[in-house]
């Protein structure tokens, strides 16, 4: 009783939270294979530092995305890499500890716990903060404890608080200007990543989709000689 009355506890935080948020959508589109592609590749190249995505191999992202195994060790995978080596961190447990006080998340799982939404305003809401050991603050993730992977494309951003000089009704975020990529091309690159999250957390989503359908329109069918065969049993009593 006190681990559902927890769990409980915990969902209604979780939705406390997130009614404060605004949170911007997310365009996933899992059968967009040159989109998986370039999230594949920022992946690997602005997250793969820090976390790992244990739960893939590169073999399996070039199957499902139809690409030379050849292609993804020399174009996605970092140097080095195997094709049937899982999505593993650069970064040991020692020097992350060291460095962030723990290790960072696998995020094999992340778009299924946390949702595309979620991950896409994430990404897309750091804002400078020189209260912070990293130097900047998550509008989504108060206190967050990591840097901004993607603070050269995006550029900074600052914060405009309701009160001036209180870190409390945040209003919005003003873009500096200072990124390489303009706003529509760091929307496609954070969409493209999560994208990639998103087929991370369940590579045989489309499948079990189109699976699906076929198993409801057996169900039906299966539905229909059921009653019928109620019906010729069922007949003949009174």
């Amino acid at each position: 009783m006190k681990k559902l009355l927890s769990l409980f506890l915990l969902v209604l935080s979780v939705n406390v939270f997130a009614s404060g948020v605004d949170l911007q959508d997310a365009d996933v589109d899992l059968t967009d294979k040159v989109s998986l592609q370039r999230g594949a590749k920022h992946f690997v190249t602005y997250c793969l530092g820090c976390h790992s995505a244990k739960q893939i191999r590169y073999l399996r992202i070039a199957n499902d995305l139809g690409l030379d195994e050849k292609h993804v060790l020399n174009d996605i995978a970092p140097e080095g890499a195997g094709i049937y080596d899982q999505l593993h961190s650069a970064m040991n447990k020692h020097d992350a500890e060291k460095w962030f006080g723990t290790q960072p998340p696998d995020l094999s799982l992340i778009a299924r716990s946390r949702g595309a939404d979620w991950l896409y305003s994430y990404l897309k809401s750091f804002y400078v903060d020189k209260n912070r050991p990293f130097g900047v603050n998550n509008a989504i993730f108060e206190d967050v404890g990591m840097p901004n992977p993607l603070w050269q494309l995006q550029g900074e951003q600052k914060p405009v608080f309701a009160n001036a000089g209180e870190r409390q009704g945040l209003e919005k975020l003003v873009s500096v200007g200072n990124g390489t990529q303009s706003t529509e091309e760091f929307d496609r690159t954070v969409n493209d990543l999560v994208n990639f999250l998103v087929y991370v957390g369940e590579p045989v989503q489309l499948e079990r989709q189109q699976m699906g359908k076929y198993v409801l329109f057996f169900l039906l069918i299966f539905l229909v000689i059921s009653y019928l065969l109620k019906k010729e049993y069922w007949k003949d009593v009174h």
